[in-house]
């Protein structure tokens, strides 16, 4: 049997938009207001995924939510026509209305949460969808992105859907964002890491004091729980209160790990050495790398600003390892030197590519965020949806359909335009007949 670790795309939707609506992130914070391109977003997104499908790597994609959420205007009290309903909340509540626009679930790494069978008690791939209950931009997405996962991983002999944690502060869950797992081959069974950043039940416990500590201890029990998880295969670490305060807002922008490598800020951890120590102990005797950047080599500013964490690391088809790397880190002196340094330092990490994700890092978000990682043997790869497959064909069509349907540039005043709503509409409901989902969106159910 072979297994494969599938890499997901979010794709970027029809209304890419800069509204700096995520208190915690610099970089969507420091780029509020600016002019977007929804085209040329959707199209990078698109060009890694391609570059990677091109290296060997399996490569899917997951559709986007529909924005602006008219739903969830109506649900607060707008009503009349859907262009009055954007009209009025633009004007009565901008705030209310931007969130509503938030183009957040490009960066599918906040999807869920995924287990894959070798770790599962009954066998199967199970997915939990984050519930992102810390910004109410993001708490929209769950109940879509449930659907869309289904309409993805469809077979109940292979795949597990669970309903998203209970909306509220205590499991707030940031889903895979907050989770990695470490294993000796993707198919064996591994150690399931699960990072938090707070103690829901108990404030006497370290916490940040200037930004919010989104996901909770008890979040991630609870999803290891609904996964069937052993508890000798999960780790639980709590994530350094400083350096949350520093603009580290989910695990994934200080750490990041594959197979049996563990890329990390010395800053990342609170009890680091307690964590790691676990971590090796529950890792058996298999060969076990740990990576650890010192603040000396790269400070947790130059991190967080280029986003040297949140790469993607990848296996390619010879067993090496390679980072996905956006240009941003090429482009600063002390993160660049040491990434040419780290391919020399006899590490899996045998070479660095780099991508223009820019139109995703302005908004906050780097390489690893714009994918969900789904571990899968042979025989559960050819019972997903194999239209969300990246193909040569499906490739070639995905950028037709972005040519046809994304406007070039897009500011705040747009997003008011019904038109653009009926443009974004007409693109999400020709996509779901491109990846043949089904009925995912609101207004393909009214």
């Amino acid at each position: 049997m072979k297994h494969f670790e599938v890499n997901f795309d979010g794709l970027v939707g029809p209304t890419h938009n800069y509204a700096g609506l995520s208190f915690g992130n610099v970089a969507s914070q420091s780029n509020a207001n600016a002019v977007s391109s929804p085209r040329q977003a959707a199209k990078q997104g698109l060009a890694k995924a391609k570059a990677l499908a091109d290296m060997g790597m399996t490569q899917g994609v997951l559709a986007p939510q529909e924005r602006p959420d008219i739903q969830t205007l109506r649900r607060l009290g707008f009503t009349g026509s859907d262009a009055t309903v954007l009209e009025s909340a633009a004007k009565q509540s901008k705030q209310v209305f931007l969130a509503c626009c938030s183009a957040s679930s490009m960066w599918t790494a906040n999807a869920a949460t995924v287990s894959p069978s070798a770790d599962t008690a009954d066998g199967r791939v199970h997915f939990t969808p984050a519930n992102l209950t810390n910004k109410f931009h993001r708490s929209l997405e769950p109940e879509v992105t449930g659907r869309i996962l289904k309409g993805t991983f469809a077979d109940n002999k292979y795949f597990v859907h669970h309903t998203h944690l209970p909306d509220n502060e205590h499991f707030g869950d940031e889903g895979a964002a907050n989770h990695t797992r470490l294993c000796n081959e993707y198919g064996h069974a591994g150690i399931e890491l699960f990072v938090y950043g707070r103690h829901a039940f108990d404030s006497s416990k370290p916490a940040p004091r200037r930004f919010p500590a989104r996901q909770t201890l008890e979040a991630s029990k609870a999803v290891a729980r609904l996964h069937g998880l052993d508890d000798d295969s999960v780790v639980y670490i709590q994530q350094n209160p400083d350096v949350i305060d520093q603009g580290v807002f989910h695990n994934d922008v200080i750490a990041v790990g594959n197979q049996n490598v563990l890329f990390f800020h010395e800053q990342a951890f609170h009890n680091k050495t307690q964590a790691l120590d676990e971590i090796k102990a529950k890792f058996g005797d298999h060969p076990l790398h740990f990576i650890e950047v010192g603040t000396n080599e790269v400070s947790v500013q130059d991190a967080v600003k280029t986003y040297l964490f949140n790469t993607q690391i990848i296996t390619l088809p010879d067993n090496s390892m390679a980072i996905i790397a956006p240009t941003d880190c090429q482009e600063n002196s002390a993160v660049s030197a040491y990434l040419d340094g780290l391919v020399n330092k006899g590490t899996p990490i045998q070479q660095v590519k780099y991508f223009d994700v820019k139109q995703s890092m302005r908004n906050g978000g780097g390489p690893a965020c714009l994918r969900l990682r789904v571990a899968l043997t042979d025989d559960e790869l050819r019972h997903v949806n194999q239209n969300t497959l990246l193909s040569n064909t499906q490739f070639e069509r995905l950028n037709t359909w972005v040519d046809k349907h994304y406007r070039d540039q897009l500011t705040e005043d747009d997003l008011r335009d019904p038109q653009l709503l009926t443009e974004s509409r007409t693109a999400l409901d020709e996509l779901t007949q491109l990846l043949k989902l089904g009925s995912v969106y609101p207004f393909q159910q009214d």
